[in-house]
C-alpha cells in the first residue's frame, strides 16, 4: 500500500526468525494474482498508508477489506497470526479484527497523541496478559524497551474504566507503557496518552496483534540503548514464528 514504511525492517525480521517472508501490495489482492490464505502470517506494516487521509489507516482498511475481507475472517478463524504495527495497529482496527469482540468492535480507537507532536523515540513496554503467541516471550524482566514513531497512537476507549476491564478481563491488553522499572507511569513514558498505557491490544483467543511500538525496528543489541539480550523485537518474531511453526 502506498505510504506504508519499515516493511523491510519487518521482512528482514521475519526472515532471520525463520521465516519465508513475501511482500505482497494490495494491487496483487486487488488483482487477485496474490491470496492472504496461500500465506502463514499477515504483517500490517507502519507508515502513512494514503497519507492517512478520513483517518490514520482507513483508507487502506477499506481497500484491503474490498479485496480481501472475506479471506482475512477465514485466516482469523483459523487462528494464524495476524500482526498489525502502529498504522497496521490502525488498519486492523478500523478492520474489526481489533479488539475482536462484537460488544467492543466500536468503543475502541486511535487517535491524536496528547502532546500534539509526533513521537519518535524509544521507550518501555510489559506484557500485561497471558497471549498465547507472545507472553512467555516477555517474562524475565520489568520492562522492554522498544522504539515508537507516531502522531495518533493515543488507544481512547467509550465509557473508558467499564471497557478497560471487559478488554482486560477478555485478555485484550497485550502491552502497557512503563518506566525503566517497569511501573505504569504518565508523560514521557506513555508517549501518546493512551487510557492507562495501553500500548499494544489482541483479540481474545491471542492469534491477531495490533501494537503502536516497532518491534522490527530493535531486532539487534546495537539498535537498543539498553544492550541486554535478547531484544524486544527478536523475542517477538521468534515467538510469533515458532507459534506460526506450531498450527
Amino acid at each position: 500500500m502506498e505510504g506504508t514504511n519499515c516493511e523491510y525492517e519487518a521482512y528482514q525480521s521475519f526472515k532471520r526468525s525463520g521465516a519465508d517472508p513475501q511482500y505482497v501490495h494490495i494491487k496483487q489482492l486487488e488483482d487477485h494474482s496474490k491470496k492472504l490464505t496461500d500465506f502463514d502470517i499477515i504483517f500490517f506494516p507502519g507508515g502513512f498508508s494514503a497519507g492517512d487521509y478520513v483517518r490514520a489507516g482507513a483508507i487502506f482498511a477499506a481497500r484491503i477489506g474490498a479485496a480481501s475481507g472475506h479471506d482475512i475472517l477465514n485466516f482469523d478463524d483459523s487462528h494464524r497470526p495476524i500482526i498489525g504495527v502502529c498504522n497496521g495497529f490502525q488498519v486492523m482496527v478500523e478492520l474489526g479484527l481489533l479488539p475482536g469482540s462484537s460488544d467492543l468492535e466500536k468503543k475502541v480507537t486511535l487517535t491524536f497523541n496528547s502532546s500534539g507532536r509526533f513521537e519518535c523515540r524509544k521507550v518501555f513496554v510489559r506484557i500485561a496478559s497471558k497471549n498465547r503467541m507472545i507472553g512467555s516471550a516477555y517474562s524475565g524482566r520489568n520492562s522492554w524497551e522498544i522504539p515508537v514513531a507516531h502522531s495518533e497512537g493515543r488507544v481512547v476507549l467509550d465509557d473508558p474504566e467499564s471497557t478497560f476491564m471487559s478488554l482486560s478481563d477478555q485478555g485484550n491488553i497485550l502491552l502497557q507503557y512503563v518506566d525503566a522499572d517497569g511501573k505504569l507511569a504518565g508523560y514521557p513514558w506513555n508517549p501518546n496518552g493512551s487510557y492507562r498505557n495501553i500500548a499494544a491490544l489482541s483479540n481474545t483467543y491471542g492469534n491477531a496483534i495490533g501494537l503502536m511500538p516497532h518491534p522490527e525496528r530493535i531486532y539487534y543489541t546495537y539498535q537498543a540503548s539498553e544492550k541486554l539480550e535478547p531484544t524486544a523485537g527478536k523475542q517477538f518474531f521468534d515467538a510469533v514464528v515458532a507459534y506460526s511453526k506450531s498450527l
